[in-house]
């Protein structure tokens, strides 16, 4: 096969969906399927990541996301002479002369239509039809699948669930890595952690409102980890009225390579999303030997299975209380690592490539 992959995503951010597309590349470049993989990347270069050197890397001009895509897009893709074209980022060419696969990473924008932008919703606003005009569509989780099947009537047919793993480099630090790490990244000695973008469907005020009283009487801090998305002035207003200046502390993005530092240092990693496709650094957590408390809603829970404690994301003194019992209960941050360590070696993304690999050759094979 002769397999185009769409990257231009990975030269504007280098987010969730950035990252599973260099990570799905590296894998499937080291399958050596004999498929010949084309990168489809925008001219501006992706700076800082580095691509397999088996990959033919082509330049295009149309950027992702850009209100003209399904007019320009497929008039660039007609010197590229794939067979497949997958599309990472939800949304495909409709006009085209080859077969597609679409991954589908969540639909918190119908959930939560009220949460988007208006760049955002014009432009995932055409998942609908993509679901429809895609060959195949990989959904990250069961409950993405779910989702798609409920929300969009799309045919199970070309439904089919891959998911995703933790960032190779995700790994238990030693303690000298702990102590050596903490002293270059000004880490405190004791913190509970987030990692995600701030936006609302994080439930970040909610989490704050959890995290006061557990500040006020142990003094442990909270890092918040992840870029300013949008609508996020209330989890500021919510950090000053209830006097978490101190306790609160928000690092911003950080480069992928220190984020296992982030996660290895911490007592805990607290995720409470209203919403969750997949859940990433709940896996990348429990990779690193950490625990993990994340809300008892969408995929959650079905990542993080048994290892790891669940909460009402809407229950204030539920997840209170668990931030709480982790902090003090060392033989629970004990069971809790282990069994997270061995949940997430049940993720891999030698699997992710070769279950997506599957899905392409059904996709050429036209759905058998």
């Amino acid at each position: 096969m002769r397999i185009a992959i769409d990257a231009r995503l990975v030269s504007y951010s280098l987010g969730g969906i950035s990252q599973y597309t260099i990570r799905l590349v590296h894998a499937m470049a080291a399958l050596g399927s004999g498929d010949e993989l084309i990168l489809l990347e925008s001219r501006r270069g992706t700076d800082g990541v580095a691509w397999p050197d088996s990959v033919r890397r082509i330049p295009m001009v149309t950027p992702p996301h850009n209100r003209f895509e399904q007019i320009t897009l497929p008039m660039e893709l007609l010197r590229v002479q794939a067979d497949l074209l997958h599309s990472p980022d939800f949304v495909p060419p409709f006009r085209r002369r080859f077969r597609s696969v679409i991954t589908i990473h969540d639909l918190a924008f119908i959930r939560f239509p009220h949460l988007l932008t208006d760049e955002s919703a014009r432009y995932y606003g055409q998942v609908a039809r993509a679901v429809e005009s895609a060959d195949q569509i990989i959904a990250v989780s069961h409950s993405t699948a779910q989702d798609i099947l409920e929300l969009l009537r799309a045919d199970s047919a070309k439904v089919s669930v891959v998911y995703s793993a933790a960032a190779p480099d995700c790994r238990p630090l030693t303690p000298d890595e702990v102590r050596q790490q903490r002293s270059l990244l000004k880490l405190p000695e004791r913190y509970l952690l987030f990692v995600g973008t701030l936006e609302p469907r994080k439930n970040l005020p909610t989490l704050l409102e959890a995290f006061a009283p557990v500040w006020h009487r142990h003094g442990i801090p909270l890092l918040i980890v992840g870029g300013k998305g949008w609508l996020f002035q209330d989890l500021f207003d919510t950090r000053d009225r209830l006097g978490l200046e101190e306790g609160v502390g928000f690092v911003g993005a950080v480069p992928s390579a220190q984020l296992p530092y982030y996660y290895g240092c911490a007592t805990c990693l607290v995720m409470p999303s209203l919403y969750e496709g997949f859940g990433l650094p709940a896996l990348e957590s429990m990779a690193c030997g950490v625990p993990v408390v994340v809300s008892n809603v969408s995929s959650l829970p079905e990542i993080v299975g048994d290892a790891g404690l669940t909460v009402n994301p809407t229950d204030i003194d539920g997840l209170s209380a668990a931030l709480e019992t982790v902090i003090l209960d060392e033989d629970l941050r004990r069971r809790l690592s282990r069994a997270g360590l061995e949940r997430a070696g049940q993720f891999s993304w030698d699997r992710t490539a070769r279950e997506t690999l599957s899905v392409y050759h059904k996709a050429l094979d036209g759905g058998n």
